[in-house]
């Protein structure tokens, strides 16, 4: 029996299927989703019911491909007869739309994935495979705040500290900590998934990848701009850095909005 799907409905207009980084909680959406349910019907998908009465439930590693299975089941009970979605997704949702459109691309008008960490990619890849293995290892050894701190050093290409100090978190306590549910149970899966390229070639038109305007420089703009380049797809800067869609709302879902009903918006030209 499939696992119940948790989300959140509002608005009204076509589909908009939102799917949140980190663990997936929604924490910190509702002003990004209060300016987008102007214009469309948003559904707002929690892939571990953090929101909806799991928090502190086990939870096990994640899969890429389970997020994305989910996404496609609550399109299933979403959409009329037919009827075809737009799809958001940023950090390791960003990862889940691109595995949505490479394996059910059938009933997505576009996609839209927002500084998605498929690191494995890039020319480097393995090395910056490797950093977020340190990050965990330092969750393991040091606590989530440690460890934050290790992740900001490798998303702005950095070595993190070694050995910090810290103390690790209990098994009850991580539970009830989203940020460290990530760290525990989808960095590292999220982070070593390899993108279908073929795929999402073929899907080019509907598709845009994305990446902070402040994020330039750092690692996942530069993985945004170069999954663009190889798929064929476009590539937009939007406001802010990686959370950029918390940072701001009103600026990040107006182009948005822009982008998904012009089909894609005009790209920004790639450069080596």
């Amino acid at each position: 029996m499939a696992e119940e799907l948790h989300y959140d409905v509002r608005g009204k207009g076509p589909v908009l299927l939102i799917v949140p980084g980190g663990a997936g909680h929604p924490m910190g959406l509702a002003p990004l989703t209060d300016v987008l349910a102007d214009r469309f019907t948003v559904v707002t998908y929690d892939p571990l019911g953090l929101a909806h009465g799991r928090l502190g439930a086990p939870v096990g590693d994640q899969r890429v491909e389970e997020w994305s299975d989910g996404t496609r089941r609550v399109l299933d009970e979403v959409l009329v007869e037919d009827e075809s979605a737009y799809v958001f997704g940023t950090s390791s949702g960003g990862i889940a739309v691109l595995d949505l459109l490479a394996r059910h691309p059938e009933r997505l008008r576009h996609v839209v994935a927002h500084e998605p960490a498929c690191v494995g990619v890039l020319p480097d890849g393995t090395r910056q495979q490797a950093m977020f293995q340190k990050v965990y290892d330092t969750y393991r050894t040091a606590g989530p705040q440690a460890a934050a701190v290790g992740l900001g050093a490798v998303l702005a290409g950095q070595e993190p500290e070694k050995n910090p100090p810290g103390q690790p978190l209990p098994r009850d306590e991580e539970l009830g900590m989203p940020m460290a549910l990530f760290l525990a149970h989808v960095l590292r899966q999220f982070t070593s998934y390899a993108p279908d390229l073929s795929a999402l070639t073929a899907s080019a038109t509907r598709l845009t990848l994305a990446a902070g305007a402040d994020s330039g420089g750092q690692l996942l703009h530069r993985t945004a701009r170069f999954l663009a380049e190889h798929s064929g797809s476009r590539f937009l800067e939007f406001p802010g850095g990686h959370a950029g869609v918390a940072e701001h709302p009103v600026a990040f879902a107006d182009l948005l909005a822009g982008t998904l009903l012009a089909g894609g918006g005009t790209p920004v030209p790639l450069t080596t």
